[in-house]
Formats: C-alpha cells, structure tokens, sequence
C-alpha cells in the first residue's frame, strides 16, 4: 500500500472542504479550488479527515492513491497559505515591468514579450529583476514561472536570462579560457 496514500489528510478549521462523489471542492480564505478524482480511488471524510482508498493492487490504482492524497493536501495548503515563485533577471539591460495587470519583459529579444496572468495568479515586480508569482493553486503558479522562465532561460556562458531565485547555473568556459 502507498506510504503516501495512506495518510489521513487533516482540514483544519478555516477550509470548507466538500466531497460530492468523486468531486472535492476545498474553499479558504485565499479562494476555492475543485478537483476530479479518477475511478481508480474512493474518498472518505470523517471526523474532519479525509481518507483516501483505493480499489485495487494494480498499477494505475497504486498510482493514483499517492497522487490524488498529495494534490488534496496541495489544494489544502494553497487555499490557507498559497504558493509563491519568485524569477531573477540576470543581464545589462534586462528588465521587468508591470502595465496594469501585465507583465512586460525587456531581455534583448526583438520583440517585447507579454504576459498575462490567469484568473487567480498575481505577479508583481518589487524591482526590476525580480519578478513574484502568488497564488493558490500550485501548479499554475509553477507553470506560469516555468513560462515566464522559458521567454529567456539562463545561458552556461555568461548567466544571462530569467531564472528561479537562488537557482544555481553551472558555467561553461568559452574559447578564450582553453589554453
């Protein structure tokens, strides 16, 4: 049996969470999140824990036990504590801006890329080479750093580009360092 899965998952007592089959909608004070279970595991709440269970020893059932009990905890921690990713802007020149709710990035491309949030991520920029990304619900928040990072990730030469805070880029030596 999962070691994961296994877990009862604790709801503490500002999150609303509700089960309607195989729907779990978890409510708090930072928004409301939903998620759709497969067939594969059953939920079961009681005395303000939910338990996970599965329905079988194959595979995909193993699978799916773990997950569904970490994206329930996931949702748990987003809707109480949200999520945060913050971006650094290595390079002369380089630079973020915000224009309304718009993020605009200067990183020597020939165009000047935009970015919009989706409902229920916020991005704010405290100077110009930072960028903050918050929000609920954890894999936006990663995916929208993760795309913001693809625009200009961090060459191996000189360190240029957009990368996560305390990244670390390993550095390659140029021609000019190989006598």
């Amino acid at each position: 049996m999962s070691r994961i899965g296994k877990i009862p998952i604790q709801v503490p007592k500002e999150v609303k969470l509700t089960l309607d089959g195989r729907k779990v909608t978890v409510k708090g004070p930072k928004g409301t999140l939903f998620l759709e279970c497969n067939d594969k595991v059953a939920l079961h709440m009681e005395n303000n824990q939910v338990l996970v269970k599965r329905f079988s020893d194959d595979k995909p059932s193993k699978a799916s036990h773990g997950l569904y009990q970490r994206l329930i905890v996931n949702m748990i921690t987003g809707v109480t504590k949200g999520y945060r990713k913050e971006l650094e802007i290595v390079g002369v020149g380089y630079r973020a801006q915000m224009e309304g709710s718009v993020l605009t990035l200067q990183v020597g491309l020939s165009h000047v890329p935009q970015i919009v949030p989706p409902e229920g991520i916020k991005i704010s920029v405290p100077k110009p080479t930072q960028i903050i990304i918050e929000g609920s619900d954890k894999q936006k928040v990663g995916e929208i750093a993760a795309e913001i990072r693809k625009i200009r990730p961090p060459e191996p030469y000189q360190g240029k580009g957009i990368r996560y805070a305390g990244e670390r880029v390993r550095r390659k030596v140029g021609k000019a360092g190989t006598k």
